[in-house]
């Protein structure tokens, strides 16, 4: 068996902000009816962290859990632990109609960091990522041009976006060249 890679190598790109490879990221898939209790008391247990309300995403110690749909959430934890919370997740929803999915080497996280992290995304996506519309701890599921991707903003001046591995060198550019210098527009005025 190989040993899993990033697909981007851990590549950076440093602009009027930085976009980065953020390596390798476990990532599970959990689908069913979230407004189910037994559903939601089972994904409590088996991720150790609650269930987000819809567009956000929670954090408890080094796992975060995304609202990704009304029927869908998205779990990021250490890859090294993904599988086997795959498992807990499959028994901890059994009698349930629920699909559960190891989706970690199918996608890639990338961070954009940086006091104008704002218009990096402003300039890629329809999604309106104000400070009155998006804040930390809220998620968006969107596109970056012509690809879907998803983000959230772990803290005020960066975010996480992750997109298909199959198109991760495609939005490393697109972010990249949205942080070339000289690029700014002064959307927003960076805090500070």
């Amino acid at each position: 068996m190989s040993d899993a890679v990033s697909a981007l190598a851990g590549a950076a790109y440093e602009g009027f902000c930085t976009v980065a490879d953020a390596g390798l990221v476990g990532m599970v898939t959990i689908r069913g009816d979230l407004g189910a209790a037994k559903v939601k008391a089972a994904v409590t247990r088996a991720c150790a962290v609650a269930v987000p309300g819809q567009g956000e995403i929670v954090t408890a110690k080094a796992r975060r859990l995304a609202w990704m749909s009304p029927d869908e959430l998205l779990l990021f934890c250490g890859p090294d632990e993904a599988q086997s919370l795959t498992g807990a997740l499959s028994d901890a929803l059994i009698g349930q109609h629920a699909l559960v999915a190891n989706v970690s080497d199918a996608r890639v996280v990338l961070r954009v960091t940086g006091r104008s992290s704002r218009e990096v995304l402003a300039k890629l996506t329809p999604a309106d990522v104000s400070p009155e519309a998006l804040r930390p701890g809220q998620m968006r599921r969107t596109r970056l041009q012509q690809v879907p991707a998803a983000f959230h903003m772990p803290d005020e001046t960066s975010f996480e976006v992750i997109a298909f591995r199959s198109v991760a060198e495609y939005v490393f550019k697109l972010l990249s060249n949205a942080a070339k210098p000289g690029g700014e527009v002064g959307l927003f005025a960076p805090a500070g």
